[in-house]
């Protein structure tokens, strides 16, 4: 049997509740909804985010070892990429984080060089963690139904 993909991901963030406002907006343009909050094995508090099948963890850092500005080059998250079901979604996702003057990197555009009809936008959460909104046509008829 094969497996559904990733069940979970958990990022350490310097501010659970900064993140966890950015996120749950984002998120819901996406479809995503339901926070379920948990204690972790530190007595963390965990929030996780809800899409299907796949939940997107948040906890507040314990510890300074690693450094800021976020080094994607570092061992650790490149980044993170959410799916969208329409590039429409991903130009409201762009709206949304120009709106709010979320440090960018690259707006709404086609790359082919991906995959054919691979449209993505690309920006940053509050930590400097890299994110990408992405619609995949291909992928997109796959999984939907």
């Amino acid at each position: 049997m094969q497996s559904r993909g990733i069940h979970h991901l958990d990022l350490v963030v310097s501010d659970i509740e900064r993140s966890k406002r950015f996120y749950s907006e984002l998120l819901r343009l996406l479809g995503w909804s339901g926070v379920l909050e948990l204690e972790g094995e530190r007595g963390e508090n965990i929030s996780y985010l809800q899409a299907q099948d796949t939940w997107l963890g948040l906890r507040e850092k314990q510890s300074d070892v690693h450094p800021v500005p976020y080094d994607r080059y570092a061992v650790g998250v490149h980044h993170v990429a959410f799916e969208a079901a329409a590039p429409e979604v991903v130009d409201r996702c762009w709206a949304w984080v120009v709106e709010r003057g979320v440090e960018t990197e690259s707006a709404p555009k086609e790359f082919p060089h991906y995959a054919a009809g691979y449209y993505a936008a690309f920006f940053y959460d509050p930590d400097g963690i890299k994110l990408e909104v992405v619609h995949e046509p291909v992928r997109a008829a796959t999984t939907s139904g």
